[in-house]
């Protein structure tokens, strides 16, 4: 049986020259880089030069980069960080309603500690209503946090247009890059953001790993307390390996993303003209114009997204049926609500993100199964029955 791989915005595959980089980290560089002794100075010798490369990619000193443990960290970080920070200038943050639910749940836990939340609504191809944002604005507002490009649609935001609307009030913004590192040469500089988080193994570096951007003169609190490893603001020994192979995974992405680009976006939109050709009763989800290149998310109505799902499981192909974060929820997806997709046709979504490690004979095959099961799961609905009968 064919085993293919398309669900590469939940996770990618280490890339061989990584783990290589990473290997005398764990075995011979293996000192706590915050020794003072020899062994630690190799290994923060390591640690410096993934800070240092990790900055020049992304447009910043080595000062601002902060390592984390991913990206969930780094969005709860920004968030609950500089709220502590600046809640004597207000108790008001904006966040857009297609947020990463890192970012949905710490802003839960704001309100229960008397912070105000707005959330940002979007309009049907998942872009942010810049007007309303606009009109949201209190003279309280402290933060704005809009996802460089989401986790589930792919749809890539206007952060620079965020950006320009916060600074005329003197507003920090907050931008989650995690799904768009791995295909745009993001530049915080270029940005314009206060804080940017990102995450190792959405680039084919090692998961448990990732950064926060902090730009130079902005207050944050601590959320991980103890040591006074990174500059004072994280405790907690420092992921050598991890951090070594993070710097190495997005250098190298860096090297060939043009051509990458290129490749995967070809694959993408083939199975995107197949799909919308051939099977009948779909929805694109999203942008078609500000989009990812990995990302086609569509709805099968009358069906059930798992039980697809499920099914290409069985054929060797790994898809998922939204975020993989949230994939144990029952819950339709509310990234897909707050984009105008109706509940019923919600629970019908199936995530397919395309690699660089992908091939054209690959898609083909993914969508002549597709094809397979969406007739048998619609030969056993219900809903489809009905529907083909008042068609008669």
């Amino acid at each position: 049986m064919k085993e293919i791989y398309l669900d590469h915005s939940a996770t990618t595959r280490v890339d061989e020259r990584v783990l290589q980089k990473m290997l005398p980290y764990f075995t011979e560089i293996y000192g706590n880089a915050n020794s003072q002794h020899g062994y630690g100075r190799e290994a923060l010798k390591g640690v410096d030069w993934a800070r240092d490369t990790i900055a020049e990619l992304i447009n910043c000193h080595p000062s601002e980069v902060y390592f984390t443990s991913g990206g969930t960290e780094s969005d709860n970080w920004a968030l609950k960080g500089i709220a502590g920070a600046y809640k004597e200038k207000g108790k008001h943050i904006i966040i857009s309603a297609i947020e990463h639910a890192a970012m949905i749940a710490s802003c839960k836990e704001l309100e229960k500690q008397g912070f105000s939340v707005t959330l940002c609504p979007v309009h049907k191809d998942g872009i942010i209503d810049l007007e309303f944002l606009k009109n949201a604005i209190r003279e309280d507002t402290i933060l704005i946090s809009c996802m460089l490009a989401n986790n589930e649609v792919g749809t890539i935001e206007p952060i620079k247009e965020i950006v320009k609307i916060a600074k005329e009030k003197g507003i920090l913004v907050h931008t989650d890059a995690v799904q768009a590192m791995s295909s745009l040469k993001v530049d915080v500089k270029d940005l314009g953001v206060d804080l940017m988080s990102f995450s190792s193994h959405k680039f084919n570096g090692p998961k448990g790993v990732g950064a926060l951007f902090v730009k130079t003169g902005v207050k944050i609190d601590k959320l991980i307390t103890g040591g006074h490893q990174e500059r004072t603001r994280r405790g907690g020994t420092t992921n050598v390996p991890g951090v070594i192979g993070m710097a190495e995974a997005l250098r190298l992405a860096r090297l060939t993303m043009d051509e990458d680009n290129a490749h995967v976006k070809a694959l993408r939109d083939h199975f995107v003209e197949r799909v919308e050709k051939e099977i009948p009763y779909v929805r694109y989800n999203g942008s078609r114009d500000s989009r990812v290149v990995s990302n086609a998310d569509f709805s099968f109505e009358y069906i059930e997204g798992e039980s697809i799902l499920f099914m290409l499981d069985l054929s060797g192909i790994a898809v998922s049926s939204g975020s993989a974060c949230s994939s144990g929820s029952l819950d339709p997806s509310h990234v897909l609500l707050a984009i105008g997709v109706p509940i019923e046709i919600a629970h019908g979504s199936i995530r397919f993100s395309f690699g660089k490690e992908n091939t054209m004979e690959e898609t083909d095959y993914v969508v002549d199964k597709l094809k397979e099961i969406i007739a048998k799961l619609r030969a056993m609905s219900p809903l489809y029955a009905e529907k083909e009968n008042k068609n008669v």
